[in-house]
């Protein structure tokens, strides 16, 4: 455990000379809720703008410096780094997550609009489910192909907030009737959306440490 918290922090300490840049371009997800006056679609947005930037910062470092002789000679396990790496993602993008719902709230009210604790806490609840899915999707690629070549994965959450941005837009009566179940069962969606999230998580850190453990052999 202690090894997964040290390859955290590594990450972090990695992507610390470009903080600037991620506070930037954090400030890009709250200009597209104020056009669209929505805190859904704001956070759906910045949780698409999260993994396609900021979460791969350590994966473009690593590989433009050729760090990974740095990894090969730690004395830690393939399934260490791949959690490692991993928590670190995480971490970064519950944080964007935090900063995203303030600070969008905060401009969506200063706009005139209104947003209900069930709007924040449904859109928390999107946002989450949405950034574990692009990453899921995300980093077994980059295992596999590297950063450069496995570019063809940044789309993958491109396409995904295409598909949430669309039914959120076109398919509102649906959208409604989504709300209310939700309202009316809080403990089944709960329930669906950890398990969800588990179920997701964990396949996709074991294909991870899969795919690293045959790069070594």
């Amino acid at each position: 455990m202690s090894n997964i918290w040290k390859l955290t922090k590594l990450d972090f300490y990695i992507i610390k000379p470009y903080m600037k840049s991620i506070y930037l371009r954090m400030l890009i997800p709250i200009i597209f809720a104020a056009i669209n006056r929505s805190l859904i679609a704001g956070i759906s947005f910045a949780m698409f703008f999260v993994p396609t930037t900021i979460t791969l910062y350590t994966f473009s470092i690593i590989e433009k410096n050729s760090m990974e002789r740095l990894y090969s000679i730690l004395p830690i396990q393939k399934s260490e780094e791949v959690i490692g790496r991993y928590t670190s993602s995480i971490i970064i993008g519950l944080i964007s997550l935090i900063f995203s719902l303030i600070s969008q709230s905060i401009i969506l009210m200063i706009l005139g609009e209104f947003v209900s604790v069930f709007e924040f806490i449904l859109s928390t609840f999107i946002g989450i489910i949405l950034f574990i899915f692009y990453l899921s999707f995300q980093l077994p690629g980059y295992y596999k192909f590297g950063f450069i070549k496995g570019k063809i994965f940044m789309y993958i959450p491109l396409v995904g907030f295409l598909i949430t941005f669309f039914l959120i837009i076109k398919v509102s009566t649906n959208i409604i009737n989504l709300f209310s179940v939700i309202d009316n069962s809080p403990t089944l969606f709960m329930s669906s959306f950890i398990i969800f999230t588990i179920i997701t998580l964990i396949i996709s850190v074991l294909i991870s440490i899969k795919i690293l453990k045959n790069k070594e052999i």
